[in-house]
């Protein structure tokens, strides 16, 4: 069998991304055969003994790509110190191989997350550098007008890192003490869109991921998931974004932050969320 490196021997045990790997790497917690590993390195899968934190990794298992609908007041992790409820308690026991989350939506988010063991793709997902798109549908307080709307497109710090929205358009059809928009970014920092519009004067009430590339499924419910096609999977790993498919014409009223709004869609009329108290991701 030919020696592979062991990042990405990791990675495709369904333990940690390889980007994840790697990082454990450095900090000197992978052993192969007993000895300290150095980023480099190669091993055999089934031949070489390889431990991180000194515990074996897993035969590699048959690859998985799971589209989950996370609902609010769910952990994004595999587990969780006080007790509560992760996405991969929602797709248990079906889904039998080891898998994680792709990205984080924080506890009192909403919407589609993606689940595998798949190392290299949930890299090739989750980077920045590949412009996956993320969609979201976010009710925030009140109206923004031009001033706030130039806040929101010129971004904030989250994490030390620049976010920048790649798109921010107002919902039609909702008007009153709060609105909706329709928000598209590319980074995958932690609670980064309630921290534009929190930065931009107007905290968010909702938020629900609708689309991560060209995935997107309005017929899933809270808590329910599926397998994603061949094709998702496909197109997900060349990076290409996302595509409404919402065919309705696009109607134009004049908003109070100067920009056209795309196709009317349903909204919930349910009361907003509580404000978060939760600092997961």
């Amino acid at each position: 069998m030919a020696e592979e490196r062991i990042q990405k021997i990791i990675a495709r045990s369904g333990l940690c991304s390889r980007r994840d790997a790697e990082k454990a790497i450095r900090e000197g917690r992978v052993t192969v055969n007993g000895h300290e590993a150095s980023l480099g390195d190669r091993a055999r899968t089934g031949v070489d003994h390889i431990k991180v934190d000194g515990k074996a990794i897993r035969t590699p298992e048959p690859p998985r790509y799971i589209l989950i609908y996370k609902p609010r007041q769910v952990m994004t992790t595999c587990d969780d110190p006080e007790q509560r409820t992760t996405v991969i308690d929602l797709v248990r026991p079906e889904v039998r191989e080891r898998v994680f989350p792709v990205g984080r939506l924080d506890y009192h988010s909403e919407g589609l997350i993606i689940l595998t063991n798949d190392g290299d793709f949930a890299a090739r997902v989750s980077h920045p550098r590949y412009g996956v798109v993320r969609e979201y549908m976010v009710k925030v307080r009140g109206e923004l007008d031009d001033a706030a709307h130039r806040r929101l497109m010129a971004g904030t710090s989250v994490d030390g890192r620049r976010v920048i929205p790649r798109l921010a358009q107002r919902e039609s059809g909702t008007r009153g003490a709060n609105s909706w928009w329709k928000v598209q970014i590319t980074e995958g920092r932690t609670r980064e869109v309630r921290e534009l519009f929190f930065r931009a004067g107007h905290p968010v009430q909702r938020l629900r991921r609708t689309a991560i590339g060209p995935v997107r499924d309005n017929t899933l419910k809270p808590g329910q998931f599926r397998p994603l096609t061949e094709s998702e999977v496909r197109l997900l790993k060349e990076g290409r974004p996302a595509r409404s498919r919402n065919r309705g014409r696009a109607k134009s009223p004049k908003t109070s932050a100067g920009a056209s709004t795309p196709s009317k869609r349903r909204t919930s009329s349910r009361s907003p969320d509580r404000k978060p108290k939760s600092k997961d991701k």
